[in-house]
């Protein structure tokens, strides 16, 4: 009897592991892409994933290059799979993708219109299936320990970036000429920090230390009194992180609750893309892995920002709206804020997951019936009631979603272009200010 219940508790495994061919030479799975994704975390993901499919003696090798991983199991009948990672910059996974040189790519950037028409033969990789966000990551700024400077503004960012301010005397701080690190120009973080500050402000890059590997451009800033750069947040290491402003927002440090919600000023999504056309049954298995809550404590244990939706307690301040300090005295805030596609009052890819996210949370908890309030936010408008209109109806899309889901809503609120995270002259920063938080009593 004790052999059948271990034999029902394991076959499922091994049934999974079935139904995944292993091809008789080659790589089961190709990867390409971001830096910030394939030096540990999608080596970690891979092999979380075959762990999960029942292979065993699953281990990573380096692969034939710099910044290349080969992760190798072998099923039960001895035969063995490998996947092969390379993580030489985003641009490079989508290049990847169109030579058919790869079977999914990595990027801690949005795929580029160029890139997406590129990729049509392949199928839409903007389609909620071929566009998966995998983890939330955050640009920290990073100065020497020793560098007084506690908070920059994203103008001031571009301005020291651009070689526009070139000495911390001009910020207020101490130490001469500043000297500037910097990824390279493969990178999805470089490629993130031009979009974020350089490229709103039409400055480009100044000369500055360029890195492939991220690990070694933190360490060097560590060791660099003058230094200052700009990294994913799991590689802060040695350095110090400062709190960054973006237009009229709050000062924030790269914290989790922060990042998580996408309200820090430099937070972005990190990506897999899965061709639509893709009849790679190693790539949808890693994909739907990497969405499961054993892919996302993955994610966590690397350092990233998983998806998985907590309630955070909100302290009052001064500055919110009356209304804004009644909730958060009463109420917790979950981990995620619902956004919307560029011009449109659609849910974005995200939004869409992570609808499920909150509506698996409100029944975990018993918190479907009348325990949640939706506070709407939105860019400013000319007409101050137009905008908190408008910030009401977002509030009452996401309600749509959640009322075909079973939860009764207990209040809905707009804020208008209240509290913004983001500076509204640019569509990147109205697009963070138009979102919907969601609140549970």
């Amino acid at each position: 009897m004790m052999l059948r219940v271990l034999l029902l508790l394991i076959l499922p495994l091994y049934a999974v592991a079935a139904a995944l061919p292993v091809p008789d030479q080659g790589p089961a799975l190709r990867i390409q892409g971001s830096n910030t994704i394939g030096a540990a975390l999608g080596p970690a993901l891979v092999m979380g994933m075959m762990q999960y499919q029942g292979l065993q003696a699953v281990h990573s090798e380096p692969g034939e290059g710099a910044n290349e991983q080969r992760v190798i199991g072998k099923t039960r009948q001895g035969r063995t799979v490998t996947i092969e990672v390379a993580a030489h910059g985003s641009s490079t996974g989508f290049a990847a993708l169109k030579n058919l040189s790869a079977d999914l790519a990595a990027s801690s950037r949005p795929i580029k219109d160029s890139e997406l028409v590129d990729l049509e033969p392949l199928g839409d990789l903007k389609s909620p299936e071929a566009e998966q966000v995998i983890a939330i990551d955050g640009l920290a700024i990073i100065l020497n320990p020793q560098n007084p400077l506690n908070t920059l503004n994203t103008e001031q960012l571009a301005q020291i970036f651009n070689g526009e301010v070139d000495t911390w005397e001009a910020l207020g701080g101490i130490g001469g000429p500043i000297h500037l690190y910097a990824r390279d120009d493969q990178s999805g973080t470089y490629d993130t920090f031009k979009e974020l500050v350089l490229r709103l402000r039409g400055k480009p890059l100044a000369p500055a230390k360029r890195f492939e590997s991220s690990e070694q451009l933190s360490d060097a800033v560590s060791q660099d009194p003058q230094g200052i750069g700009f990294i994913g947040l799991p590689y802060v290491r040695q350095a110090k992180a400062v709190a960054i402003v973006d237009g009229d927002s709050q000062p924030m440090l790269p914290l989790n609750s922060l990042i998580a919600t996408e309200d820090y000023p430099l937070s972005r999504r990190l990506f897999f893309y899965l061709p639509p056309s893709s009849r790679n049954p190693w790539a949808k298995a890693l994909v739907d892995f990497t969405q499961s809550s054993k892919g996302q404590a993955i994610v966590a244990a690397n350092g990233f920002i998983a998806q998985q939706v907590q309630a955070i307690s909100v302290e009052p301040r001064p500055s919110m709206p009356a209304d804004y300090q009644a909730i958060a005295r009463e109420a917790q805030r979950l981990s995620v804020n619902f956004r919307f596609e560029e011009g449109s009052a659609s849910l974005d890819n995200k939004a869409r997951q992570d609808l499920q996210r909150v509506v698996a949370y409100l029944k975990s908890h018993d918190k479907l019936h009348k325990q949640v309030t939706l506070v709407g936010f939105g860019d400013a408008k000319n007409d101050p009631q137009r905008a908190a209109l408008l910030s009401k109806l977002r509030a009452m899309a996401v309600r749509r979603e959640l009322v075909k889901n079973g939860v009764v809503l207990r209040d809905i609120l707009g804020f208008g272009a209240q509290m913004p995270v983001a500076a509204n002259t640019a569509d990147e920063g109205r697009i963070k200010n138009r979102r919907v938080e969601v609140w549970v009593h």
